[in-house]
């Protein structure tokens, strides 16, 4: 049997392993959930609001390993940016199938070309049994957890020594580039956040982001239009949105602006409206885009990728079909346009009906499915009660880029399996979080 790889095992981590000997983990528990509740740090789950679990031993990965894996993300983001820039190019050479594009649900042709293509990335980093970190999933609509990072790295850092600079350090900064830069005939552009405050979206992080950057948090209702422009209720005249919506489309099924696109439309169409990320972006964030993000960086920018995706089978060609049907029970199987890990069955660990209802799915709309070979995620020592115990997890760095340049924010969110053996990660699926912390191994 394939063991996973030990996190807390490593190099790197011997400062933390050092610094919690003979701690009194359930105390240091308690304190971390204090901290927690003092921020109010919320997150939606299966039955509404509830505090993030934030478990208080750090991950810490070695600081030339993530050189290595920022700079392959970063290599992603622009080969992404390229390809939705002009998606035709890519089609046009066989890289990608005509039909991944065409039938995109996410793909926008409304609105002016963006200056800034995709913003904020929020890729899902896991590692293999053999120690490689692979990109699990590449997310580019609406990315989240940076304004978790943020103040986990706050709560997490004034209970364990050694913390890196705090996360707000160069994420405001690098926010503010990106949100500037999608507005660049604006001298000083007038930004605000836009979240669903009135709906059942996540609103927590919203308001954490928009205080960090010092601007307005509104939700669609607050904002009054003024010809082309959205005017906020202090008066100014809005020209880029941060957003933070549940939805993603500005049309509808039939064709016709939704409730948000009757808004955004008429700006984003001349060009007084920015939107950070684009309204678009699900194209390079589709999950039958992903299995070609390799050959893109490949494409894009005649390069070798430098971090790997996971091998996925595109069921909506012949070639990816045939060969998923044939070994569909050993794999785990996607839909095309989901998120927060909804939808997806592991099917080595499925029962035989449920087996059986997701291969009658894929058989009726093949277009709608990836098929992606399993990982078995690493572990990480995690407090349960007044011990140590291995958790599988995952990580959410934030990836920024205003057009021209990209940054990687050294760490970001690692999420925790909610019990042992469990692979589901996602924290509004009752996982946990960590902080991440990138050393120097050889210090």
């Amino acid at each position: 049997m394939t063991t996973p790889y030990d996190e807390g095992a490593s190099p790197a981590a011997a400062g933390v392993r050092a610094a919690l000997a003979g701690s009194d983990l359930a105390a240091l528990r308690a304190r971390t959930r204090e901290a927690v509740r003092s921020e109010d740090m919320q997150i939606v789950g299966a039955s509404g609001p509830e505090l993030l679990h934030v478990d208080p031993v750090p991950r810490v990965l070695d600081g030339a390993e993530w050189d290595r894996l920022a700079d392959g993300l970063a290599q992603r983001v622009r080969a992404l940016e390229a390809f939705l820039r002009d998606p035709a190019r890519a089609v046009d050479a066989g890289v990608v199938p005509a039909d991944v594009v065409g039938s995109c649900l996410y793909r926008e042709a409304g609105p002016a070309p963006p200056v800034v293509p995709i913003g904020l990335a929020g890729p899902d980093v896991v590692r293999t049994a053999s120690g490689e970190l692979v990109v699990l999933e590449d997310n580019l609509r609406t990315p989240t957890l940076m304004g978790y990072a943020e103040t986990v790295r706050r709560v997490v850092g004034s209970l364990v020594p050694g913390r890196p600079r705090p996360y707000a350090a160069q994420l405001v900064p690098a926010l503010r580039r990106v949100l500037r830069a999608a507005a660049p005939e604006v001298d000083e552009p007038v930004v605000a956040v836009l979240g669903d405050l009135r709906g059942t979206n996540v609103r927590w992080e919203p308001a954490r982001i928009a205080g960090l950057l010092g601007v307005p948090l509104v939700d669609l209702d607050d904002l009054t239009a003024v010809g082309d422009r959205l005017r906020l209720p202090d008066g100014r005249l809005v020209d880029v949105l941060w957003r933070r919506t549940s939805e993603e489309r500005l049309l509808g099924d039939d064709g016709r602006p939704n409730r948000l696109g009757a808004a955004l439309l008429p700006g984003l169409r001349r060009g007084t409206l920015r939107v950070v990320n684009p309204f678009g972006t699900g194209l390079a964030d589709d999950k039958r885009t992903y299995p070609y993000v390799e050959d893109l960086v490949r494409f894009e920018l005649g390069e070798p990728p430098r971090v790997r995706s996971v091998r996925t089978l595109d069921l909506g060609t012949a070639a990816g079909r045939e060969e998923g049907l044939d070994r569909l029970d050993e794999l785990v199987v996607k839909p095309r346009t989901g998120s927060g890990g909804r939808g997806v069955t592991v099917m080595p660990r499925a029962g035989a009906e449920r087996r059986q209802r997701v291969r009658r799915a894929v058989l009726e709309a093949p277009g709608q499915w990836v098929a992606q070979e399993p990982v078995l995620l690493s572990t990480c020592p995690t407090v349960v009660g007044d011990r140590l115990e291995d958790r599988h997890v995952d990580l959410r760095p934030c990836v920024l880029s205003d057009g021209r340049s990209v940054t990687v924010l050294p760490g970001g969110l690692t999420r925790v399996a909610p019990a042992a053996g469990e692979l589901v990660v996602n924290c509004s699926q009752g996982g946990a979080a960590k902080d991440t912390w990138v050393v120097d191994a050889s210090a």
